[in-house]
């Protein structure tokens, strides 16, 4: 009887994986994945420094420049004394942990996307139907900019949950178990006798939200601190996330790093409580309610003249009647990074335009060479 082939012996080795792994019998899955988006200029080489040196490994990446945020929270997990770089569409990084003497290590597998809302399409790559059930989602806002705030955070928590309904779908044509279980694990954070259980709609997989530049934020006008606190608030709330604020503090990154460590390694982390608006926000999920968030910020004379389909409706019309959104034309994110003002290099951009030039010269004298094939046919 011939002998086993390579192949057929990691073929069998996958199939016996996938079988442990979905069964539920407690085999701990030693890949997890988190995906950060967010703020424009909210980026993820941040979060890399929140890691001892060693934990993480090469990388690939679209780089431009960013500053506080997604980005340099990662570099600050991994104790990484260098500058953030700016990173431009989709960038990839993964971390490793032992779990003791002689045995494998942890992966987690880091995601973040660049350019606020402008590149949502890319949102599908890190999302699929391997990854999905062991993938954690942290979008980071910034906290400096509360005019951005919803528009940024709507489009980008709207697209992310669309893809992942469709994934999960697709999921539960091949695998109806896993995904039935993953609509069960959603809720895995709320107490059975939560009294908000009935008026949450939780996010499908989980979902962190994390206030940067708080360190700016906190000189803002006591009323508008109030309106945004309350509002971060119910959204996070409302999709059974954990909320945080964070800046440039050393007390609160080391508050964010655990956090990231229960998304990537499956760390156990203490349950806490800080929902003083003058004070940076942490609030682990399941843990606030509608009660003490209380309503809108808005007299009560005017909430009726607010007429809304729905709780986030209402929330977003009086959110945005302090903090109007941009106009259109100025929240309109440019498609084509070429374009945009922010990468712009004198060199490149003077070849580009002259490039331009050639090409629409092109166009139009094999247009006029068309034509005159056509006459003379």
């Amino acid at each position: 009887m011939p002998s086993e082939t390579v192949w057929e012996i990691a073929k069998a080795e996958v199939e016996k994986r996938e079988s442990n792994g979905s069964e539920g019998d407690g085999v701990e899955i030693g890949e997890k994945s988190v995906f950060f988006i967010g703020s424009k200029n909210g980026c993820f080489n941040q979060m890399i420094h929140l890691w001892p040196a060693g934990y993480f490994g090469a990388a690939c990446a679209l780089r431009v420049s960013c500053y506080w945020g997604k980005t340099t929270i990662i570099l600050r997990c991994l104790d990484r004394d260098e500058p953030p770089k700016p990173t431009l569409a989709l960038e990839y990084t993964y971390g490793r942990r032992a779990k003791g003497h002689n045995r494998p290590k942890d992966i987690a597998h880091l995601w973040e996307l660049g350019g606020g809302t402008s590149l949502l399409d890319l949102i599908s790559i890190p999302i699929t139907s391997d990854t999905l059930r062991t993938l954690s989602i942290v979008l980071v806002l910034d906290l400096s900019k509360p005019n951005d705030l919803w528009p940024t955070m709507e489009s980008l928590l709207q697209a992310t949950k669309s893809h992942v309904d469709k994934v999960i779908m697709k999921l539960g044509k091949t695998n109806s178990k896993a995904a039935s279980e993953m609509r069960q694990k959603i809720w895995s954070n709320m107490q059975k006798d939560h009294p908000d259980r009935e008026l949450i709609d939780p996010f499908p997989i989980p979902l962190v939200i994390i206030g940067s530049k708080y360190d700016i934020f906190q000189d803002f006008d006591s009323e508008k601190r109030k309106v945004v606190c309350k509002t971060l608030r119910f959204i996070a709330h409302y999709y059974g996330a954990s909320l945080m604020f964070t800046s440039k503090s050393e007390a609160l990154l080391l508050k964010i790093r655990g956090v990231i460590n229960k998304l990537a390694f499956g760390i156990d982390k203490s349950k806490s409580i800080c929902v003083d608006q003058n004070k940076p926000l942490f609030i682990t999920a399941g843990l606030d309610s509608f009660s003490h968030i209380g309503a809108p910020p808005v007299p009560d004379n005017d909430i009726g003249k607010l007429h809304a389909h729905s709780p986030m409706e209402l929330w977003k019309k009086v959110y945005e009647k302090l903090f109007p959104p941009k106009s259109i034309n100025t929240l309109k994110d440019i498609k084509d990074p070429a374009k945009d003002p922010q990468y712009a290099e004198s060199d490149v951009d003077e070849m580009r335009i002259q490039k331009d030039q050639e090409l629409e010269q092109y166009k139009r004298s094999s247009s006029t060479s068309w034509k005159q094939i056509e006459l003379d046919s």
